[in-house]
């Protein structure tokens, strides 16, 4: 295994002070840090953003008790580099895992798109739960890794002292193996190994990073909660589905029974609560995307019953008004729902407009636990501690997305400062700019009406992933019109 770089972090007996603004803010310990990731949870799926049909009480708590960001955005529209992007505060372009694990492969499509360089999060990386736990924070990661396979490439051997992984919801089998609740659903096996955690930990400063299933396809739920949703009246302009909404209810309940023992051990003052969601949400199941002959139903074998023969079946969410789904670089693939709560350091019903994004949950933390910064590794983000505690902060940085690959669209790049937008087609090189202020759904190109606008965001982008050194496409001597939809096995790099 590539060794690690040696972590030079001492611990301060002295109190943390926090820079926020000009003014400095002392805190008497450093916080606790519980982390809560959901999985292809939608930024329009919650009703604290507008939301009418799912119901997510705990969550909604939080958010009034806490902040709640409008513009928090994943670094890419899947699972593995947003994972990524938050252990290792690096955009994954230059993490080099850009596209999920191990990734889709179309073998006669216009462009033959790059792999992932590798199929794991890269051992070199210094992740934040090694940094934490070289600054004396207990770590623990439970639930959905999808960042290697191999007993290398485990958490356990990436900074967390306990660990254990697995996906999917009933008959969940984790590894390193843990039977301890094992006849429930994941949600509520999470809450449990994350409340055994915090218990025997609660003396410590810790870090907890929980990784739930929820809500990914296919779709199964508790049947209590399924039939509820059922009996519920639905709201138009949304597509009500009871199972999706069942997710959702179970998600929250796990996630209300943690903060419930964090009250219990007189905790929460001292404890930042960080809820997020991995990418944007996934209206339906097309496994192949193009071809539909190919609709997938959204729900498990078990589940296909309840809406067979209706649109439901393989209708999962909608993500309006927001533009585009999971595997898109529009807002649906990216922009996601973010809440953070902290009694007595975040204002209660906070809200924040500026846009942030997961790979500035690194440097957060890291100012939050008086950790240093690993030497020699690039940290793409910032501390977002201004936004976090005030509300605001500087909105004209620029944020980045290099997603090279097929997916639910084509291979694209995006870029956005300010409220524009710009997204670049890596096969054909068009460029679309979208001013997210007055058009949040992006159903209006103004490439052509400000073109100095969209040049000079493609002279930044372009700037960007020279930096990062990002992988593009190239023609591919293969393609197939007639065959450009098919898929085949992925050619996986070791």
């Amino acid at each position: 295994m590539t060794a690690k770089r040696i972590l030079a972090a001492a611990l301060l007996a002295a109190p943390a002070v926090l820079s926020v603004g000009a003014t400095p803010v002392s805190t008497p310990t450093r916080p606790n840090i519980v982390f809560i990731l959901a999985d292809d949870l939608g930024w329009a799926d919650l009703p604290m953003y507008g939301n009418r049909f799912n119901e997510a009480p705990n969550l909604t708590r939080l958010a009034e008790e806490g902040i709640r960001f409008t513009d928090a955005y994943a670094a890419a529209p899947v699972c593995s580099p947003t994972r990524a992007s938050i252990m290792s505060g690096q955009y994954p372009a230059r993490v080099g895992v850009f596209e999920w694990i191990p990734g889709h492969w179309r073998p006669y499509e216009k462009v033959t798109v790059p792999s992932n360089r590798t199929q794991y999060l890269p051992t070199e990386v210094v992740t934040i739960a090694e940094a934490l736990k070289a600054a004396g924070y207990a770590t623990a990661f439970f639930g959905k890794w999808h960042l290697g396979y191999q007993k290398d490439h485990h958490p356990s051997r990436q900074g967390f002292d306990e660990a254990n992984v697995a996906q999917g919801y009933y008959n969940v089998r984790f590894d390193p193996p843990r039977n301890d609740s094992a006849d429930k659903i994941m949600a509520e096996r999470l809450a449990d190994f994350g409340i055994d955690f915090i218990d025997r930990n609660k003396a410590r400063p810790f870090f907890l990073f929980l990784s739930h299933w929820d809500v990914h396809v296919q779709f199964d739920a508790e049947q209590v909660r399924i039939d509820k949703f059922l009996k519920k009246s639905a709201v138009a302009g949304y597509p009500c589905h009871a199972i999706y909404a069942a997710m959702i209810e179970q998600l929250d309940h796990s996630v209300g029974r943690v903060v419930d023992k964090l009250d219990a051990l007189g905790l929460r003052d001292n404890t930042l609560v960080v809820f997020f969601s991995d990418n944007g949400g996934q209206i339906s199941n097309d496994r192949y995307p193009g071809v539909q002959e190919a609709k997938m139903p959204v729900a498990v074998p078990s589940r296909q019953g309840i809406y067979r023969g209706k649109p439901l079946a393989y209708i999962a969410t909608s993500n309006a008004p927001l533009r585009g789904e999971k595997g898109m670089l529009y807002e649906g693939g990216i922009r996601e729902p973010l809440i953070m709560n902290w009694p007595g350091r975040i204002k209660p019903g906070n809200l924040c407009q500026t846009p942030v994004t997961s790979v500035d949950f690194y440097p957060t933390f890291l100012e939050l636990a008086d950790a240093k910064k690993p030497e020699g590794q690039v940290l793409d983000g910032k501390s977002i501690l201004p936004e976090m505690l005030n509300g605001q902060g500087a909105p004209d940085r620029a944020l980045y997305w290099h997603y090279p690959v097929y997916h639910h669209h084509v291979p694209a790049a995006a870029i956005r400062k300010e409220a524009w937008k710009l997204v670049q087609n890596l096969v054909s090189g068009d460029l679309e700019l979208y001013q997210l202020t007055t058009d949040i759904g992006e159903t209006t190109d103004l490439s052509g009406v400000f073109p100095e606008k969209a040049n000079e965001l493609h002279g930044l982008l372009k700037q960007w992933q020279a930096e990062v050194k990002a992988e593009f496409p190239q023609p591919n001597p293969a393609f197939d019109e007639k065959r450009r939809f098919e898929w085949d096995r992925h050619p996986r790099p070791k």
